[in-house]
């Protein structure tokens, strides 16, 4: 077993996993977003067409959301307010960093080296991966992060680890979105390169969602960084 260093959780998110049937070689931890649960991603899966590596798609907590009425569904945080800096749930955030490190140290203790695992998600899932990638005290393979932005950004410089300082980042915006504005998006990608991270950015003319063309380039972008 690897020891982290990061305190974790005594019991997993569940997820949906889905193996090659060649050995596993390498790990994409992949977060879905508010409202969705880790099905909703999971046929990237097969798309992506990776030999050798295993996803994991976890489900996010049920929790009221304020945004939404208070009503309860799947989620990686609360949110407040559609003005992101203001009013954000740094409790909700930080629970789930340790809850994602949890189910990294489950790579670990199965065989997969910190540096075959890959944080990614998307718009709350990608915030929280970009989060968590960042403090992460080990070398990560990759983070991945599309149509979000970057939570708690005021603290980042000072949490951030230099084990992931030149850990590859991709992230990817619609410029048309209307839930996590491209400034949004922009803004973080400007802020991590500002920081010393080389940041692959991609935009594609589409709302809050995915395209063909972007689930290509994500494919080729971890092949190249996974080797597979």
């Amino acid at each position: 077993m690897q020891s982290t260093g990061v305190a974790v959780p005594s019991e997993l998110l569940p997820a949906v996993e889905i193996n090659p049937s060649a050995p596993v070689t390498a790990s994409v931890i992949f977060l879905h977003g508010l409202g969705a649960d880790g099905h909703d991603l999971a046929p990237l899966a097969a798309e992506m067409n990776l030999g050798g590596v295993r996803f994991v798609f976890p489900h996010a907590p049920i929790r009221p959301v304020t945004i939404n009425g208070g009503y309860r569904m799947r989620a990686w945080y609360d949110i407040a307010s559609l003005d992101i800096p203001q009013g954000e749930d740094e409790a909700g955030i930080r629970e789930s960093e340790q809850q994602v490190c949890a189910l990294i140290q489950r790579e670990l203790d199965q065989g997969v080296a910190a540096d075959r695992i890959v944080l990614a998600g998307f718009s709350q899932g990608g915030a929280i991966a970009l989060h968590t990638g960042l403090r992460y005290p080990q070398r990560l393979a990759g983070m991945l992060a599309l149509s979000c932005y970057l939570p708690l950004a005021a603290s980042v410089k000072a949490e951030a680890q230099r084990a992931n300082a030149a850990t590859p980042v991709m992230m990817a915006h619609g410029t048309e979105d209307d839930i996590v504005p491209f400034a949004a998006g922009e803004k973080a990608q400007r802020l991590l390169a500002g920081l010393g991270h080389t940041v692959v950015w991609r935009a594609y003319p589409m709302p809050h969602t995915l395209c063909a063309q972007e689930i290509q380039d994500v494919s080729a972008w971890l092949k190249s960084v996974l080797q597979v």
